[in-house]
């Protein structure tokens, strides 16, 4: 019996492509009850800015949307269900001379697939100093920077990237790497590189979520088709993560203008099957969204108190 057309011709399953979070994240929160439609940054055009003078002569930052931990909000370790409140809502610094324990329990990451056990999947520093140690870049800037995951454009666009920008500019940053890890982190790091980007310092992100990043349009994006808090590189796999950060150093060398996406080659499974759980309402039952609504309202309450402190 012959097989199907699809294995005669080696085509892969329609599921096999890039996750469609903007949708998803739509009709995740329509079916637990937020009917108001979310509105994601969308732009047709990008700013882009060349380098100014080869890698090996530039000090290059990072600008993460992880959060330090801190032993006084909850459960922020691997596996950790979501923390509201361990969210932050001002722009933050590292100094990145000395080792840090940032964690992404605050943030809508792929709990199902990505343990949360290895920083370096989200949280590149350690892969940039040996690029620096390797003469790859010149050195790496004195701090890196913390953005707030903030659904609300204009505190990003008005606030916080204005405020990066200026720390960049007083540590005299030449490039910035952006590093998200949920749906509403790609928008944010997107709006800050927009804003890097415009004022004279080149930018690429590294990233999951391709609809988002595209659909805000950002000069340069190094695209890993992973489970959501993985944009560095797998976890405990020092050789993807190597490569997941010289591909994105070589992304800010050969792009010729603005909007240029790369697709790393590497794969997380040989079975993507993986990419039809994140938010798929198709794969929850009614009592499973409500309990979701119950859950989300519950840590609204507290990320409001968070912040109003």
């Amino acid at each position: 019996m012959p097989g199907s057309l699809d294995d005669q011709l080696g085509f892969a399953p329609d599921y096999d492509s890039p996750i469609p979070y903007m949708q998803r994240t739509r009709d995740y929160y329509t079916a637990i009850g937020y009917t108001t439609p979310y509105r994601w940054a969308h732009y047709v055009d990008a700013p882009f800015q060349p380098l100014k003078k080869p890698l090996s002569q530039s000090r290059v930052t990072i600008v993460t949307t992880a959060a330090p931990y801190d032993p006084a909000k909850g459960d922020q370790g691997p596996g950790a269900a979501y923390n509201g409140g361990a969210k932050f809502y001002k722009v933050y610094d590292g100094d990145t001379s000395k080792p840090h324990d940032l964690r992404i329990s605050h943030i809508g990451y792929d709990r199902k697939h990505t343990s949360a056990t290895d920083s370096g999947t989200w949280f590149p520093l350690p892969q940039l100093l040996k690029a620096a140690a390797s003469g790859r870049v010149r050195e790496v800037a004195p701090r890196f920077f913390g953005a707030p995951t903030n659904r609300s454009h204009r505190v990003t666009i008005d606030v916080d990237a204005p405020e990066i920008l200026a720390c960049c500019l007083a540590d005299k940053v030449d490039v910035a790497v952006l590093v998200p890890n949920c749906p509403v982190c790609h928008q944010t790091s997107a709006l800050v590189a927009r804003h890097l980007e415009a004022n004279g310092i080149p930018t690429v992100v590294m990233g999951c979520a391709k609809d988002i990043i595209e659909h805000a349009s950002v000069p340069r994006f190094l695209f890993s088709d992973f489970p959501l808090g993985n944009s560095a590189g797998k976890p405990h796999d020092i050789e993807s993560q190597t490569l997941t950060l010289e591909q994105a150093l070589g992304l800010l060398e050969h792009a010729s203008g603005a909007r240029t996406t790369m697709q790393s080659p590497l794969r997380w499974s040989e079975d993507a099957s993986w990419k039809l759980d994140y938010n798929n309402i198709a794969q929850m039952s009614p009592e499973e969204l409500a309990r979701r609504r119950a859950e989300f309202d519950k840590q609204k309450e507290i990320a409001r108190g968070n912040r109003a402190a």
